[in-house]
């Protein structure tokens, strides 16, 4: 019993002394409560280090207590800042699942259609192990932005005589979700 409220109470002064308050107060709240449930008797008030983070320990309460690590670069920061999430995290839009139908975005993995994995800025006809339609492997074109969007638009125009049997994504702003979501894989 001795040692878990001392490893609470450790808690609740390295959370105070990082300047978590009310993390350190639930933490003693925590602490009280586990020696009450433990021994039935009321729990002995917390020594004011605990209470007050400005306070420096007391010989006492190191010693009984297991020494609470201090702050480094390597700890959690209290309170972490958000790193944006890339588009591919959050998976297709909408507007991709026509393309699915054919194409996989794993690289390497084929369906009816290549692989799109790494297709943005990539030649026409660059995926290893599909079998491209003569006219693709002829095709002098590099899927940049302009080229995605021409082809996504009316893909018999942009490499005449391809087999991709589609005959396009009409509206502006889905071609640009799917281009948007290429350039992530």
């Amino acid at each position: 019993m001795t040692s878990r409220v001392a490893i609470v109470a450790a808690l609740a002064f390295a959370l105070a002394a990082c300047g978590s308050g009310d993390a350190a107060e639930e933490a003693g709240d925590a602490a009280a409560e586990a020696a009450t449930t433990e021994t039935g008797a009321d729990p002995a008030p917390l020594s004011s280090e605990a209470a007050d983070p400005e306070a420096t320990p007391s010989p006492t309460a190191s010693a009984s207590a297991s020494p609470s690590p201090s702050p480094t670069a390597s700890a959690t920061p209290a309170r972490a800042t958000p790193s944006p999430t890339p588009v591919a995290a959050a998976g297709p839009p909408d507007s991709f699942k026509q393309c699915a139908i054919c194409h996989k975005v794993e690289p390497g993995k084929h369906g009816l259609g290549p692989s799109l994995a790494g297709v943005f800025g990539a030649k026409a006809g660059h995926a290893a192990g599909f079998r491209y339609s003569p006219a693709m492997k002829a095709a002098d074109v590099t899927w940049n932005q302009a080229n995605l969007d021409k082809y996504l638009d009316n893909p018999q125009a942009v490499v005449p005589g391809t087999t991709m049997a589609f005959a396009g994504v009409k509206d502006a702003a889905k071609r640009a979700e799917i281009i948007a979501y290429l350039k992530t894989l």
